[in-house]
């Protein structure tokens, strides 16, 4: 029987956590080799469970019994850390599952990490083993592990580390990050209570991972680096359910390609790398997005030590007039805004300070020779009583060495005022610094707030942590009923389709359907038809070819603006016959399209980009020739309601043109608004069959708007799911 099957994925992470012994698979004592420092870890953090050294060829090691294989064994195994080579692995999650083990974590590499045609073989291999046991695998190609509350740590580091209980869970694909996160987080004060080397996730997931941590009620942030999403919709679901539980997940995250980007058939895919596709999606799914490592520091030092913000107004108080210069320019750079105080904050500041004159925010206590402790706290007690602040920020650092009363003092009353009060509290240092033993042991004292380092790092994480809250404040929204007669539609037009792209005639007829509209066209077939149809639209006309093998058609020669009569629209037919037939690539030619030369309105651009690790993500901005250019563009996950939709419109630039610019009148936002909940509606329902769509460009106008363009990309390979 094999004893890992069977059993939920967050009972998986449980036994891969909470082991009852540990085998040691590769035991060996050469020096410095891995399996020794695995061995001495456990016995020195105090694994209270057996620890069992597996080595076919030894009966000693490290001073003790060494078994030859799982049968030896006084007991059945329970946890498996594999250090043997890469070609031996499965096998050993096979023999191991059979004689009881329920969990495993492969430190060996050797797999897909190798790039080539054995290392892929063996990862195959690998996953099968995995599937035909059930086992609770994290690896391959990893360090260790440790989990405080079953004092388990297989962690490979020779370092030594702090191990007690925390609020911080953190994991990741890079062990050598992992670790360092988890030092640099150490040395400030914020101490993990658990940490995973997750490798390869050929078995559990980084959507494993943070469901588990979720229920860990010790557990209050969860810190992720991620390389790539193994299980997307797991992974989304995942944070859904870390944020309905109130627990952030911090997320460091590699993966911009600009080889993907290049390779994409229109323009939306040039812009939507992946990057920006993981922040559109994961945003609202819970996630606060790291831009680097020390951004992972200061934004969990914030969540750990305090509540959230109730909006993004910070408010300061500074003892150095070029400290508040900082702290009003790092706003600015992140996207945030000092708020101006309310009349009644600035009464009773003037009562306090005695200095007659309007205080400002940020507040400079230099300025107002603020010197007494009470001074100092009537003034932290105005601020935060202020309706239009929701954080408050204080210039002080831990101080290195005894001596410092006063500012030791002031910290301590803040903490207790940061106790009792709804609102976070955060002390901002001028620049980064290190922390001395004196300062970490004051700084366990003071657990109610944040000490962060470095204005635009500060400002920076608090901004991630604001977006954060619009996002947990944003209404739930309910995929809409799919659009029936649209689906019926796509699937016709796939089963149509002789290539990787519908044609511009085909890609309007889907777009129409989910009412993205074009103005009045007609296609035809010759020169003569193509005169009729000028004739009934009315001069003047646009011309442009019909070919699903063109994507982009002004870049071949394939449209023509402005044709004013019959004797253009005949010379137009020929030009474009001509620019055909001398195509290199020899694109099909199916006639042409003929529409009303549109003057006038704003050029925009709608779209969407299938990302293979996020779904489908809407695109909005300035469209038009210019579009790769100016890149006035934003990102939505799909579907949108009418409060996303506008939310998307307004994170642009070009929104403050169709509000109506100095002087024009304002352009008709709500049919706006409409294209886009209808093209995202349209992705929802598209499911994986289409990989990218392209409204470039999509005319707004003061009444109305039309897609002058429409590419849409079909997925040739969609999944089976």
């Amino acid at each position: 029987m094999t004893s890992g099957k069977g059993g939920n994925r967050a009972d998986k992470v449980h036994a891969l956590l909470n082991p009852r012994n540990v085998a040691i698979v590769g035991a060996s004592d050469k020096p410095g080799a891995w399996p020794a420092r695995v061995n001495r870890n456990l016995v020195d953090y105090g694994y209270k469970g057996a620890i069992y050294p597996l080595n076919p060829t030894r009966d000693e090691i490290w001073g003790g019994r060494c078994y030859r294989n799982f049968a030896d064994m006084p007991e059945a195994p329970d946890h498996l850390v594999i250090l043997s080579p890469a070609k031996t692995v499965p096998a050993m999650l096979r023999e191991g599952a059979a004689a009881g083990a329920r969990s495993a974590t492969i430190m060996s590499s050797g797999f897909e990490e190798a790039d080539g045609p054995e290392g892929r073989a063996l990862a195959a291999d690998l996953a099968a083993a995995i599937a035909e046991t059930g086992l609770a695998v994290s690896g391959p190609n990893c360090m260790g592990n440790f989990n405080y509350a079953s004092r388990l740590f297989t962690m490979t580091d020779d370092r030594p580390h702090r191990f007690v209980d925390g609020p911080v869970a953190v994991f990741g694909q890079s062990g050598g990050i992992v670790m360092a996160m988890k030092r640099t987080l150490e040395e400030r004060g914020v101490v993990c209570g658990a940490l995973i080397t997750s490798g390869n996730e050929a078995g559990l997931t980084s959507a494993d991972y943070i469901s588990y941590f979720a229920d860990v009620p010790s557990i209050k942030v969860i810190v992720c680096y991620l390389e790539s999403t193994r299980d997307p919709q797991g992974f989304l679901d995942a944070c859904r359910k870390a944020r309905a539980a109130g627990k952030p997940v911090v997320v460091a995250k590699l993966g911009v390609s600009d080889e993907g980007r290049q390779a994409a058939a229109a323009h939306t895919g040039a812009l939507a790398g992946s990057m920006a596709a993981f922040d559109a999606v994961a945003l609202e799914a819970g996630v606060v997005r790291a831009r680097n490592l020390d951004d992972v520091v200061e934004i969990t030092e914030l969540l750990a030590h305090c509540r959230l913000p109730r909006g993004e107004g910070p408010g300061s108080i500074t003892f150095s007039g070029g400290m508040r210069g900082l702290l009003l320019d790092m706003a600015q750079l992140n996207g945030l805004a000092y708020p101006a105080l309310a009349a009644e904050t600035r009464e009773k500041l003037n009562r306090i300070l005695g200095v007659g004159t309007i205080v400002g925010n940020p507040l400079d206590s230099g300025f107002t020779g603020l010197s007494s402790q009470t001074a100092f706290l009537q003034c932290v007690h105005a601020l935060l009583d202020d309706p239009n602040i929701d954080i408050l920020l204080l210039q002080e650092e831990l101080t290195r060495v005894p001596g410092n009363d006063r500012k030791e003092s002031n910290m301590r009353e803040v903490n207790k005022i940061a106790a009792t009060t709804s609102k976070p509290i955060a002390f901002v240092s001028m620049i980064s610094h290190g922390l001395t033993d004196y300062s970490r042991a004051l700084r366990d004292e003071l657990r109610n707030v944040a000490f962060l380092q470095e204005c635009d790092k500060a400002l920076r994480a608090i901004g991630a942590v604001a977006r954060h809250v619009r996002a947990l404040q944003a209404p739930a929204i309910e995929t809409p009923a799919p659009n029936d007669a649209g689906k019926a539609l796509l699937a016709e037009l796939v089963a149509a389709a002789r290539g990787a792209t519908l044609d511009e005639v085909a890609s309007k007829r889907l777009l129409a359907a989910y009412g993205v509209h074009a103005p009045r066209e007609e296609t035809a077939k010759d020169a003569n038809a193509a005169v009729a149809a000028a004739e009934s639209i009315g001069y003047p006309v646009v011309m442009k070819v019909v070919s699903a093998d063109l994507p982009h058609k002004s870049d071949a020669g394939g449209v023509i603006l402005g044709l004013k009569s019959a004797a253009d629209v005949r010379a137009g037919w020929e030009r474009i016959a001509a620019a055909m037939a001398a195509h290199p690539a020899r694109p099909r030619f199916e006639g042409v399209l003929i529409t009303p030369m549109i003057t006038g309105g704003l050029e925009l651009v709608l779209g969407v980009k299938r990302d293979p690790e996020m779904g489908p993500v809407l695109l909005f901005g300035a469209g038009g020739v210019d579009l790769e250019l100016t890149r006035d563009v934003a990102l939505a996950a799909a579907p949108l309601d009418e409060s996303r939709a506008n939310d998307l419109i307004d994170r642009t630039r070009v929104a403050t043109l169709i509000a109506g610019y100095r002087g024009k009148p304002a352009l008709d936002r709500a049919a706006l608004v409409a294209a886009l909940i209808g093209l995202s509606r349209l992705a929802v329902d598209a499911g994986d069959a289409i990989s990218e769509i392209d409204v470039n460009p999509f005319v707004l106008m003061e009444k109305g708007g039309v897609a002058l363009d429409g590419l849409v990309a079909l997925n040739l390979r969609p999944s089976c799911a």
